[in-house]
C-alpha cells in the first residue's frame, strides 16, 4: 500500500524529466553567459592596455589615419573606413541578386526549381573563405588589374570576394522570408485583380521587409568579420583605401600582425585594440538585427 500511495502522490516520470532539462538547459545558459562574460572581460582587459598602459589617447588611435607600430604611431582609423566601406559595398552589390534569386524561387519558377537551387545555394554557404581567397587571387585581382590599373590589390577585389561569400547566406535567408509570408496575402492580391508582379513588388516584399533587412545585416556582420579571404586579395597595407591602391581592414592587420609581435609591447597591446573593436562592431550588428527582428514582431 505504501508502494502505490509513493508512486500516486510522488513526481510522474514526465515531471521528473522536465525538472532535469530545465536544469540542463539553465546550466548550458549559465556557461554560456559565463564563457561570453570571460572573452568579454579578456577582450577589454587587453584592448585598453594601449590606452591606460602605453599612454595612447583613444581619440588619435580612432581618427588618426597613420599606422607605423614601427614609429609608435597608432591610428587605426584608415583601417576602420577600409572595413565599413568593403561591407557596405559588398552588402548593396548583393542585396539585388539575393532578392532576384529569392523572387524568382519563391514567386516565379516552379517549385522543383527550388529542390534544385536550394543544395546549390547551402553548399556555396559551406565552402571556405580560403577557397574564396584563392578565387580572388587567381581570378578577381587579374580582372580588377585588367579594369582598373594598379595591382589588382585593393578594396575592390575584397569587395566582390565578400560579395560572393555573403550573397548565398543573404539568399538563403531572404527565400525563407519570402516562405514565411503568408499565402493568404498572396491569394487576396490576386483576387482583387492584381497581376502577379504587383502582388510580388506591393505584398511580398514588403511583409518581408523584416527578414530581408535581418539578411543583409547578417551578412554584412559576416563580411566585416572575415579575415583570411580579405587579406588575400586586398594588399594588407595600412593606409586611406583608393580605388587603384592596396589597403587593409582590422581582421587583416589583426592576421598578419599578432604573430609578428611580442606579447606586451605596444604594438601587440594595439592589435588587441583593433580586436576591441572589431568586437564593439560586431555587437552593433547583432543589436541592429535584434532591433529590426524586435520591431516587426
Amino acid at each position: 500500500m505504501k508502494n502505490w500511495e509513493k508512486y500516486l502522490m510522488g513526481p510522474s516520470k514526465e515531471r521528473t524529466q522536465e525538472r532535469v532539462g530545465r536544469e540542463i538547459t539553465g546550466l548550458s545558459i549559465l556557461m554560456i553567459g559565463l564563457l561570453v562574460g570571460i572573452i568579454l572581460l579578456f577582450l577589454v582587459g587587453k584592448g585598453s592596455q594601449l590606452f591606460l598602459k602605453d599612454g595612447v589617447s583613444f581619440q588619435e588611435f580612432i581618427f588618426k589615419t597613420v599606422w607605423a607600430p614601427g614609429k609608435e604611431v597608432y591610428g587605426a582609423a584608415s583601417m576602420i573606413i577600409t572595413s565599413l566601406l568593403v561591407t557596405m559595398v559588398a552588402g548593396l552589390i548583393a542585396l539585388p541578386f539575393a532578392l532576384a534569386v529569392g523572387v524568382a524561387v519563391t514567386e516565379i519558377l516552379p517549385p522543383i526549381t527550388k529542390k534544385i537551387i536550394q543544395p546549390i545555394i547551402e553548399l556555396l554557404v559551406g565552402i571556405p573563405s580560403v577557397v574564396y581567397g584563392l578565387i580572388g587571387l587567381t581570378v578577381v585581382v587579374p580582372i580588377v588589374r585588367q579594369l582598373v590599373g594598379g595591382t589588382g590589390f585593393g578594396i575592390i577585389a575584397a569587395s566582390v570576394v565578400l560579395f560572393l561569400m555573403i550573397m548565398p547566406t543573404i539568399t538563403s535567408m531572404i527565400i525563407d522570408a519570402f516562405q514565411a509570408v503568408d499565402q493568404d496575402q498572396r491569394r487576396a492580391s490576386a483576387g482583387l485583380g492584381a497581376t502577379r508582379w504587383q502582388t510580388i513588388t506591393r505584398i511580398v516584399i514588403p511583409a518581408a521587409k523584416g527578414g530581408i533587412l535581418t539578411a543583409l545585416i547578417f551578412g554584412m556582420a559576416r563580411a566585416f568579420g572575415e579575415a583570411l579571404a580579405v587579406q588575400m586579395v586586398i594588399g594588407n597595407a595600412a593606409i586611406m583605401p583608393s580605388i587603384q591602391g592596396s589597403a587593409a581592414t582590422i581582421t587583416s592587420v589583426l592576421t598578419t600582425g599578432m604573430g609578428n609581435t611580442i606579447l606586451g609591447t605596444p604594438a601587440n597591446d594595439a592589435l588587441w585594440s583593433l580586436a576591441l573593436i572589431l568586437l564593439g562592431m560586431s555587437l552593433v550588428f547583432n543589436l541592429l538585427m535584434h532591433f529590426v527582428t524586435r520591431k516587426e514582431a
